[in-house]
């Protein structure tokens, strides 16, 4: 009976990825998208004043051609370093960004070559995104979540293959298609384009 529930749960939290901005009070979204605009500023700024390597930096920053290749797929997006950033400080605002925290940590994951540390990172992944009731637990079905576990004490480098195909998908037909429609990615475009005073240091 318990089993059931939880399938049933986690077959309802898989619909949506992410609180829908129409779950939001205009109050709220207006803080969404001052806290967007901060983590950008913060972002950009940052990332900007090397000590030793300041002009090296700056030619990482994306450029217009950058920026509108993120609009392209979800893979181009997250292979950009700075894309990937701003994707994750647009699911932080619509308070998802455990999906790209999960998918990123799976990336680490799949690099790794000792079995200790295999062992213990699919334990930290398993503590911090699958279980119930996890502090960034992710939307998936029982039966994925259950051959997770049953795998900690041996994992390979395939253990979180499914589940990170999952919330790839989530992310790419739900979240990846707001990201390209919203404020933020446009903002991104002006100031990558110089219309956009957004950032000091571009």
């Amino acid at each position: 009976m318990r089993e059931n529930l939880s399938s049933m749960s986690s077959q309802n939290m898989a619909v949506n990825d992410c609180m829908k901005p129409s779950d939001l009070s205009a109050g709220k979204k207006e803080i969404k998208r001052k806290n967007w605009r901060t983590r950008l500023r913060r972002l950009w700024t940052n990332s900007s004043k090397s000590i030793l390597h300041p002009k090296k930096n700056r030619s990482y920053r994306p450029n217009v051609d950058d920026v509108n290749q993120w609009a392209q797929s979800l893979d181009k997006l997250l292979a950009h370093k700075y894309g990937k950033a701003a994707f994750h400080i647009f699911l932080k605002s619509e308070f998802c960004e455990e999906n790209i925290e999960f998918w990123t940590a799976c990336e680490d994951f799949k690099s790794l070559t000792s079995q200790k540390d295999l062992v213990s990172k699919a334990n930290t992944i398993y503590e911090e995104f699958i279980k119930s009731e996890a502090p960034k637990e992710i939307n998936l079905d029982f039966n994925t979540k259950n051959s997770i576990e049953q795998c900690l004490n041996a994992p390979t480098a395939t253990s979180f293959q499914i589940a990170q195909k999952k919330i790839y998908s989530l992310m790419e037909n739900n979240s990846y298609p707001r990201f390209i429609l919203s404020d933020l990615y446009k903002e991104l475009c002006a100031v990558a384009s110089g219309k956009s005073k957004l950032v000091k240091y571009w």
